[in-house]
């Protein structure tokens, strides 16, 4: 999901990291809602929690390079679900940022360009989940069809955001157009195995929805914060 050194220059990737200043403006805003409305202590918890989540899966899973990208598993809908949009953004985004500080510094020129690739999949279900889940529905008690939706649509974004990145920076000429298949191939392999990862996750919550301890993903697993309005 990482944008390769090389692949975007010049003014266009001036153009492209303004993306990400701007999107780091709407997590900014979604986290001081959320520490309004859970207090400070519980928001660090899940962001933390959220945080370690991505760093691991960027890291530690098998990764490969793929042309334009690096493919990775996220399961930013079951972070979402999880800990809610806020939580879920910042850790998306300082898990990527601990990344390649720690493993991968030549990302770090790119990375307001490179964070982008997983926020704003994020903020369009956030969006869905509005008309698929209600308010107070608790993460245990979703159904398995609707957590598979929201997977497939995060998933479908990331693919789709990378690809534009492609087509935005070398056109639709023949030769692009076959890299960028190339690339949805394998986001399609990843595709069908990360909503199977969200859905063992799902089933997992819903053993754990008669825990309570009060911050903690558990506790997360009964009250819902990611479709409040």
């Amino acid at each position: 999901m990482h944008i390769e050194p090389g692949i975007v220059t010049g003014a266009k990737f001036v153009l492209s990291c303004a993306t990400g200043i701007a999107m780091g403006c709407v997590v900014a805003k979604l986290v001081v809602e959320a520490i309004h409305e859970r207090r400070a202590l519980s928001f660090a918890v899940q962001a933390i929690a959220a945080t370690g989540l991505v760093f691991t899966l960027f890291e530690f899973p098998p990764h490969f390079a793929v042309w334009a990208s690096e493919v990775h598993l996220v399961l930013g809908s079951t972070l979402f679900l999880l800990f809610g949009a806020a939580p879920a953004a910042l850790g998306l985004a300082l898990g990527l940022l601990l990344q390649s500080v720690l493993f991968v510094p030549t990302d770090l020129p790119q990375y307001r360009m490179n964070v982008t690739t997983p926020l704003m999949p994020l903020f369009a279900i956030k969006a869905l989940a509005k008309r698929l889940i209600p308010s107070k529905a608790a993460y245990r008690d979703l159904q398995y069809s609707k957590a598979l939706a929201l997977s497939t649509a995060y998933q479908s974004g990331i693919a789709v955001w990378i690809a534009s990145f492609a087509l935005y920076r070398a056109g639709f000429g023949a030769a692009n157009l076959g890299k960028v298949a190339s690339l949805a191939v394998y986001y399609a392999v990843v595709a069908l195995v990360e909503p199977l990862a969200d859905l063992a996750a799902l089933a997992l919550g819903k053993q754990m929805g008669g825990v309570t301890v009060r911050g903690s993903v558990a506790y997360r697993s009964q009250k819902a914060y990611c479709c409040r309005k």
